[in-house]
């Protein structure tokens, strides 16, 4: 979940990056009838500070209309961000299917229609389903918002009516999602009854250590253990009792097991929010 949390709000800071222009030049872009009718006044300068003092950035090179290019800016940032919390989604929902993760039932809740048992990964499906869609309206408003015709047609006018929509139903998923989060409860039973039966993992730290002590044929050696082996701790224990190691190495890869097998997991999750800033929200100037 904090290698989550990192790309979310990695892409959450370039929000901020993004700046909301405006338009005042005229029907063309070039203050042609403005300069005719007011030559003296320095219309790039005054419409400037007009555009600014409403808290826009200014955009002196437009046609008819400003061109939206930072709409689509905006919206492929929302696109990456959604397609970030939909594999967010996807995990949470095998992780519940596998049973390391429990929901806490909600009074009143109606699960399957015939199986009443059942406590379904709702809102995180709701949350995949919105993002779908909401991506799919974002990114053809992405694609479509920065080509007119010349000076501009009015396809763009159509199509903006869907900004509310495409917007709407990220903020469906996030709702969801947030609260399929809140449901969650870690299964340690399960994850122990899990991390028992995959002693196979600590293939892994037991060839790296060969390696270092110039065992040959570390991989192949593990490959015959351990490949369509049922791989058990006594089995384990067997081989790395059988390796030409100094004891203090031998001795600490005696005592890993699957469950202690976690590196620098731990102090990384910890440190997640000297990292990132989610709970703050993203500002779009």
């Amino acid at each position: 979940m904090a290698n989550f949390a990192a790309r979310l709000s990695d892409i959450g800071k370039s929000f901020s990056e993004v700046k909301i222009l405006g338009k005042f030049a005229g029907a063309v872009g070039n203050y042609n009838a403005d300069v005719v009718a007011y030559p003296e006044i320095d219309w790039p300068k005054m419409t400037e500070e007009f555009v600014r003092s409403l808290g826009l950035e200014f955009n002196p090179y437009v046609t008819q209309i400003e061109p939206h290019d930072y709409i689509s800016k905006l919206f492929n940032l929302f696109v990456q961000f959604n397609i970030v919390l939909t594999d967010f989604d996807k995990d949470m929902w095998t992780y519940i299917s596998a049973g390391y993760f429990k929901q806490i039932a909600k009074a009143g809740e109606v699960g399957s229609s015939t199986m009443p048992h059942k406590i379904n990964p709702i809102n995180f499906e709701n949350s995949e389903g919105n993002l779908s869609v909401s991506n799919g309206l974002l990114c053809t408003l992405s694609m479509k918002l920065p080509i007119s015709r010349l000076q501009r047609d009015l396809t763009d006018s159509t199509v903006l009516r869907n900004l509310g929509v495409g917007l709407g139903h990220s903020l469906l998923a996030y709702k969801a999602t947030m609260q399929g989060i809140k449901k969650l409860e870690v299964n340690k039973v399960r994850l122990d009854e899990d991390l028992e039966q995959t002693w196979e993992v600590l293939a892994e730290p037991i060839q790296t250590v060969m390696r270092r002590y110039g065992i040959p044929e570390p991989y192949e050696k593990l490959k015959e253990m351990t490949r369509g082996q049922a791989v058990t701790k006594d089995s384990i224990r067997k081989f790395i009792e059988g390796l030409d190691l100094p004891e203090d190495a031998q001795s600490s890869l005696l005592k890993l097991t699957p469950h202690s097998y976690t590196g620098e997991a731990e102090n990384l999750a910890a440190n997640i929010w000297n990292v990132v800033d989610l709970k703050s929200g993203f500002k779009i100037k």
